[in-house]
């Protein structure tokens, strides 16, 4: 008797986690739509950060963060196609916590070297990469 409700109550679990695994995946994975390739941001200075919600059904409260990045010589540059490197920059967040379904947040440009091959990631439960901007002194 034991044994059989043993196996009915296993039966049971394994079915349940079998549809959970099956069940579809909503990834919020909205495009950045600025900054924009060739866009030029100061040191010190206020920018908008956006990005396009329109495809986000759920989860509804999902946060994100936000990073600076450069691309080199190695992966593909979303502008050009040519391969570039990214590396990102993990210590400092640009923002964080905040509502993906918000599609846009104000950040302070910290004070890093000057360069043409900055990006910034934006984070949720997927990632995607801004196309290369410059950063002046």
């Amino acid at each position: 008797m034991f044994s059989n409700k043993f196996a009915a109550i296993f039966t049971a679990l394994v079915a349940a986690a079998v549809s959970v695994a099956a069940a579809p995946t909503n990834i919020v994975d909205p495009p950045i739509t600025s900054p924009k390739a060739g866009d030029v941001w100061t040191v010190g200075s206020t920018q908008l950060i956006t990005w396009d919600t329109s495809n986000i059904v759920d989860p509804t409260d999902v946060t994100g963060e936000i990073l600076l990045g450069t691309l080199v010589d190695g992966q593909e540059d979303l502008d050009t196609g040519e391969e570039r490197l990214t590396h990102v920059l993990t210590v400092s967040p640009l923002a964080i916590g905040f509502p993906i379904r918000s599609g846009a947040v104000n950040v302070t440009v910290p004070a890093v070297a000057a360069g043409d091959d900055y990006i910034v990631v934006l984070f949720g439960d997927s990632n995607n990469i801004s196309p290369t901007f410059t950063i002046t002194n």
